[in-house]
């Protein structure tokens, strides 16, 4: 069937001339606009990114779950090396955690728990190998008084060599099963001995067996710590409790080396697209 043009302009003419004016405006207004400058926001990727902070104990040939070979944990250095990894120092995560500030391509913090010698012996010439360096949360009262400890000549060197020597209090008691009295002598007193043997200031701590609340991290925070680390399984980022940062723990299992791939390649990509955090 034919269709009237003057019938159908007539039955459509007022759409047709709403339809004129808005495209009239719209001209005008784009001739108008003045071309902005297109901002460099920071992408989701870099404000929210998961910077991995890995936690290790003993580099040695112990038959225990904590003990890393020290030939798995060169592999493990090695293939960071390889991939462009740098590893980074406590004030440059709290940094980057509260201030924003950026930190180098392809971030790592590598972290030791309670001051084992072999750290010194077996995994400092290892990273010292790659240009890594590290951070090594001690038991104070241990060191120079058992054998299986660092000492504090050996932790002068390594801070002298660019790890940070810092708190896991003065005799690793379980902040969860002590007092408030006991848990602020156990922060101070670190931080004295380390004042003392090492002429620092520390102003980070590892939760002796990772047991904290929200009381015990305030206590930290009075006693002069800028941040805590935990052993919760996440990564780190920019929404991140300074008194709660989390740490991936390496062990040792029936296959090491694959356990730390996964690790290092799956947690910052789960952490960005927020299915471990909330």
């Amino acid at each position: 069937m034919m269709v009237n043009l003057e019938e159908y302009v007539q039955k459509y003419r007022l759409f047709l001339i709403a339809g004129i004016i808005l495209l009239a405006v719209g001209l005008i207004a784009c001739m108008g606009k003045k071309e902005e400058p297109v901002p460099h926001p920071m992408a989701k990727e870099e404000d929210h990114r998961g910077v991995t902070v890995l936690n290790y104990h003993k580099i040695d040939n112990t038959f225990h779950s904590l003990s890393v070979r020290p030939e798995d944990f060169e592999k493990q250095m090695k293939w960071l090396s390889q991939h462009g990894y740098h590893t980074i120092t406590p004030d440059q995560l709290y940094d980057f955690v509260t201030n924003g500030v950026e930190l180098p391509y392809n971030p790592v913090m590598i972290t030791f728990d309670d001051g084992y010698v072999d750290n010194y012996n077996n995994a400092y010439p290892i990273m010292k190998k790659y240009g890594f360096v590290g951070t090594i949360f001690v038991v104070t009262t241990y060191l120079d008084q058992y054998p299986n400890y660092l000492t504090w000549s050996q932790a002068r060197e390594l801070e002298n060599n660019g790890f940070s020597i810092e708190s896991h209090t003065a005799t690793h008691k379980s902040m969860t099963e002590a007092s408030d009295s006991q848990i602020m002598e156990e922060l101070t007193k670190s931080k004295e001995m380390l004042r003392e043997k090492l002429d620092k200031e520390s102003n980070y701590i590892a939760y002796p067996t990772g047991t904290y609340n929200l009381h015990i991290a305030q206590l930290v925070k009075n006693a002069g710590y800028k941040a805590g680390f935990t052993i919760k399984y996440d990564a780190v980022n920019r929404n991140s409790n300074v008194y709660a940062l989390e740490r991936v723990p390496i062990f040792h299992t029936e296959d090491t080396n694959k356990d730390f791939l996964e690790r290092i390649q799956f947690i910052p990509l789960m952490n960005k697209d927020g299915w471990l955090k909330k």
